[in-house]
């Protein structure tokens, strides 16, 4: 009688089993720390543009704040060999300002506004929002923020519109 070499089906099935026991466990974890960076990325994302504002409402106060986020970023692409202007003002990253060129950015979704006061010819007042591409796989929360730069946020989902009743990022 021969010996045998390699092994039996059965053996082969319990590694299996036990490989997707150990997959079953991690990928959950897994997922949650994706939404967590995303959610981490969004809300520093929001802080970056905050400032951004300040900074552009020193810089071109004939403007007041940006009429537009692409306006912070370098959409001209030409930072680096020209002088920064009220629509290339050169303060955030490009990504960031067109919001990933329209698809998002980490997994969320910018919207941005400005508005002149009653009365007022410059742009008085502004507004930032990250909601969540697809909620609960790419964030939880919605994150927003006004021009008095506190970011806030809405767990569960999206926000409809940022004010100061909004529970403030802590």
């Amino acid at each position: 009688m021969r010996k045998q070499k390699g092994f039996s089906l059965i053996e082969l099935l319990i590694v299996v089993a036990i490989i997707l026991i150990i997959a079953a466990i991690a990928i959950p974890n897994l997922l949650r720390a994706r939404i967590a960076a995303n959610e981490s990325s969004a809300a520093s994302g929001v802080r970056t543009i905050n400032t951004a504002e300040v900074q552009y409402y020193t810089n071109y106060g004939a403007v007041g704040y940006a009429k537009a986020m692409a306006d912070l970023g370098d959409a001209a692409g030409t930072c680096s060999t020209a002088v920064p202007v009220a629509t290339n003002a050169c303060l955030i990253d490009n990504n960031l300002a067109t919001n990933g060129g329209g698809a998002g950015k980490s997994g969320y979704a910018y919207t941005y506004g400005a508005a002149a006061g009653a009365g007022a010819t410059i742009n008085t007042t502004y507004h930032v929002q990250a909601n969540p591409i697809s909620l609960n796989t790419t964030g939880v929360k919605g994150f927003c923020s006004i021009e008095d730069a506190v970011v806030r946020f809405a767990n569960p989902g999206p926000i409809a519109t940022c004010s100061s009743a909004v529970a403030p990022l802590q």
